[in-house]
This record gives C-alpha cells, sequence and structure tokens, in this order.
C-alpha cells in the first residue's frame, strides 16, 4: 500500500460538474412539479464554500493523516489491508461519521463549523459541496479507526469514498427506492436531514447506511414536503460570513457578563440551550433548534 493517500474527491471534479448539468437541465423542465431547482447566487456562494474547503483541505488533510499515522504507531494493532478489513472499515467509518455527524448538531460549538452545509434554501447537487471551512473540528472522531489498527491510508480513503457516496443524495430529482431505504441513507432520508421542518429536526445523520439511525432512534422518514434551509436563515451569500457567523456569535455571547458555567453552556451544550433563569427572548439566529427555544444572535 501506498505511503500517502490519493485524494478521490478532487479526481471526482469533473464529475460533480457533469452531474449538476444533468441535475440543472432535469429539474428545468420538470419545474411546473414544484422542484426547487436552482439559483445563481446561492449556487455560487455553494461552489464558493466548497472550492474554500478544497483548498483548506489540502493542507489540513496532511495534517489529519499525520495525526492518524501516530496513532496507529502507537498501537500494537494491525488489521492489514485484505477485503475483509475494507468491509470492516467501510462499517466502522460509516459508525465514525454518524457520531461525528451527530454531535456536530448536538453541541453549539461543533455545529458552528457544520452549520455552513445547511445554511442553503435550496437542496440539489451543488449544496453537497457547501462545506465547512473550519475541518479541524472533525479529526478526534476517526482517531478510534487508527488505535484499532487500521492503516492511516485506508482511513482517509474510505473518508473521501464516503463523502463522495453523500453527494448524489443531495437531490430533489430522486424519489425513493424501495427496500434500499431499509438499509441505505438516500437522497429521501437525507432531504429530512436538511429539512427545518420541526419533525425533522436533527434527524438521519447517516453516512453510507441509514441502519445507525434506526439502531440509535434518529430515524425520521420523509412524510412531508421539506422545507429546506435553517429556522432561522442567513440574508447573506458572502461566503466568509456563511462561514464563520456561527463562530462570531458565539465569541459575542461569551463576552457578555456571565459565570463560567454559562459562558461554558453557550460554546459546547445544544445549539438552542440557554442559562437556567434566562427568561430572554430568542434572538433570530441560524440554528437547528426547535421553533421557539432560545438562540444566540448570528
Amino acid at each position: 500500500m501506498a505511503d500517502t493517500p490519493i485524494d478521490l474527491t478532487l479526481y471526482a471534479i469533473p464529475a460533480f460538474i457533469f452531474l449538476m448539468a444533468v441535475e440543472g437541465l432535469y429539474l428545468w423542465r420538470h419545474r411546473e412539479s414544484g422542484l426547487q431547482g436552482y439559483a445563481s447566487r446561492d449556487t455560487a456562494a455553494s461552489l464558493s464554500m466548497g472550492l474554500g474547503y478544497s483548498a483548506i483541505n489540502m493542507v489540513w488533510k496532511g495534517i489529519a493523516f499525520a495525526f492518524y499515522t501516530a496513532l496507529y504507531q502507537l498501537t500494537p494493532l494491525r488489521l492489514g489491508t485484505g477485503p475483509l478489513v475494507w468491509v470492516a472499515l467501510l462499517f466502522a467509518d460509516d459508525l465514525c461519521y454518524y457520531w461525528f455527524h451527530r454531535i456536530h448538531h448536538e453541541s453549539r460549538f461543533f455545529w458552528a463549523s457544520h452549520v455552513v452545509h445547511h445554511s442553503s434554501q435550496h437542496y440539489n447537487l451543488s449544496t453537497a459541496l457547501r462545506q465547512t471551512w473550519t475541518p479541524m473540528t472533525n479529526t478526534l472522531f476517526w482517531a478510534p479507526l487508527a488505535l484499532l489498527g487500521f492503516h492511516p491510508v485506508m482511513i482517509v480513503t474510505q473518508q473521501a469514498i464516503s463523502l463522495l457516496y453523500q453527494f448524489w443524495i443531495h437531490t430533489e430529482a430522486v424519489n425513493r427506492l424501495g427496500p434500499l431505504e431499509w438499509v441505505l441513507n438516500t437522497p429521501s432520508h437525507h432531504r429530512v436531514h436538511h429539512g427545518s421542518n420541526p419533525r425533522y429536526l436533527d434527524r438521519n445523520y447517516a453516512g453510507i447506511f441509514i441502519i445507525w439511525d434506526r439502531l440509535f432512534g434518529t430515524f425520521q422518514a420523509e412524510d412531508e414536503r421539506p422545507v429546506y434551509g435553517l429556522t432561522h436563515n442567513l440574508k447573506t451569500y458572502n461566503p466568509v460570513r456563511i462561514a464563520f457567523h456561527e463562530f462570531a456569535a458565539i465569541l459575542r455571547d461569551v463576552r457578555r457578563p456571565a459565570p463560567l458555567r454559562v459562558r461554558l453552556g453557550l460554546v459546547f451544550r445544544g445549539p438552542a440551550w440557554k442559562a437556567p433563569g434566562d427568561n430572554t427572548e430568542a434572538l433570530p439566529a441560524p440554528t437547528t433548534a426547535p421553533a421557539g427555544e432560545h438562540v444566540s444572535s448570528a
């Protein structure tokens, strides 16, 4: 096995562009059915976020790989590189992804990074490219794989495979897929995840397999039309503001006079958390918190 990984996502860029063009044509031809399609400013923002992510991640991926390599050198476990190990890694990686994704919704600090991906009010293949500019919050969630003896090249390769899989599920052009809906994360399941409908909030964290959501009680079927975006949407297409608005909101909140436990809660507890006894009105902010709960200004 090679000592350094190949970034599969960069090789997939031509396919991304081609598939977005095909999807855009399909949605335009079926616009009378109520499908959203593409909006130029929203798409430009998503593509800008994707380009920024790719540039930042070219550097960060090397740091993450070095970190996994260091952990791999610390453990006496070696699982090898055979076909069965790849199958085991497929499921182990997906389980890591589930918990990475779930915690990035349940803790405000991590949500500040992940909110970028939910900031579009459209749902199409370009939305898949609307990625964080702070991938540093992700790395620790895959550390157990290196300690279990999975080779670091295999880890980052499987991460890329998972990301590639998730590209195609960001579409309204594909309806339900029959029995596959029981096992795989599908466009229908992921539309739910991007919905701001109260019953859809913080559901369907799956990467490739929906089995984790069914197992851990976070599954929700698509039973009403999703309203995409945040419960309080951003009114900007500026990539820099999209990337960092929630981090800025956290900083503003913790600078206000409050006990340390409250400030820590504002950083690490849920995006909708407020201090006990705080009866202030909810301020408009992007969040996955149910409507009516207190959120911080963004």
